[in-house]
């Protein structure tokens, strides 16, 4: 049984307008990777041709259509903007979950 058929209709009502209210600013929302990497530049003299790889070095991935991939390096200037964006994805991706949970239920109750 799921948590929502535990409680009452108007709890549900009151929890879905909860996660509404948490749902973050979809303005500042993206689906993506953020991928850590160590890079070698392939000079002789450079200190990565000794084993230090350059880094780290953040990209980004993000697959727009079905099968296109984009991807790009994340200056570290943007690197906190991004990982709150990808964050905010994932917590909106939550919220719609259980609202729809919700709402199912409550569908299922007004039959």
């Amino acid at each position: 049984m799921s948590a929502a058929r535990k409680l009452s209709t108007l709890a549900l009502k009151q929890r879905r307008k909860g996660v509404l209210q948490q749902l973050p600013n979809l303005n500042e929302v993206l689906r993506g990777s953020l991928i850590e990497r160590y890079v070698r530049c392939g000079k002789p003299g450079c200190k990565c041709a000794r084993g230090e790889p350059h880094g780290p070095v953040w990209y980004l991935t993000v697959t727009l259509k079905a099968g296109q991939t984009a991807g790009m390096q994340v200056p570290k200037t943007k690197l906190e903007q991004v990982r709150r964006w990808l964050e905010n994805h994932r917590r909106l991706k939550e919220g719609l979950e259980t609202i729809s949970e919700i709402n199912w239920e409550l569908l299922r109750r007004e039959r």
